[in-house]
């Protein structure tokens, strides 16, 4: 089969390690789009899309917002298998109709979650894994009929709904990029010395584990491509009969 073709939606306003990141961890044929400047995909001729991470929050409704959320939602109609991290994972959610808010305190740092029930997006990862994480933000409230997929003390780390997936998490972290993150926020210099401390080698091979997210949710692409493809196929057939 063909290299997949991965639409990724940056909203990373412009965040060189958000590329980098994605561009290793994702094993396609990506064509990115800047949606702080509500860029999008001109079409859907995509086997998949991934929402990235942001500095903004969903329910800010800033002026580029609503064009990413309204290709995401037609998208997500024709059928395209989704993965959001982070913001992205709010976006979805928000789009399914789901609850985005404050959750009045800031998750940061390496951290352990759960994921609960089976899921393909988890196949290979331990039961409590660790993963970085950045948000203040959380979906508190599910879209109708998602399956929550992991959670920890703070908020749903992950949901399902059909063939969209998202994660609060940051898996695609290396490094350099959770530094960065710890130097531009807005912390207390004791919390900044206390999380920068947890960014070691040991952390981060912990870590890694949950790169398997980008993995699984290619492999469950190439499924979905070859079940759609076997299906034009057969109607097709059906009618040249």
């Amino acid at each position: 089969m063909s290299q997949l073709r991965i639409a990724v939606l940056n909203a990373a306003h412009r965040d060189e390690n958000t590329t980098r990141n994605f561009r290793r961890e994702l094993d396609a044929s990506l064509a990115e789009f800047d949606a702080t400047d509500g860029t999008v995909p001109d079409g859907f001729d995509y086997d998949g899309a991934v929402v990235t991470g942001s500095r903004a929050s969903v329910y800010w409704n800033d002026d580029w917002m609503q064009p990413v959320a309204e290709w995401v939602d037609d998208a997500i109609d024709r059928g395209i298998p989704f993965l959001g991290v982070c913001w992205g994972h709010q976006l979805l959610a928000d789009v399914l109709g789901g609850t985005v808010a404050d959750m009045g305190v800031y998750e940061v740092g390496y951290s352990e979650i759960d994921h609960t029930g089976e899921s393909r997006l988890f196949d290979g990862i331990d039961e409590t894994f660790t993963a970085f994480t950045s948000h203040s933000d959380a979906v508190t409230e599910l879209p109708p009929e998602a399956e929550p997929l992991a959670e920890n003390d703070y908020s749903n780390h992950g949901f399902r709904s059909d063939r969209v997936f998202g994660v609060q998490f940051h898996p695609e972290y290396d490094m350099e990029t959770a530094r960065d993150l710890v130097h531009r926020k807005e912390l207390s210099d004791e919390r900044r010395e206390s999380v920068l401390a947890e960014i070691t080698d040991e952390n981060y091979q912990a870590a890694c584990g949950a790169k398997l997210v980008f993995e699984n949710f290619l492999e469950f692409v190439r499924e979905v491509k070859r079940i759609d493809t076997t299906a034009d196929t057969s109607a097709s057939v059906g009618r040249s009969d």
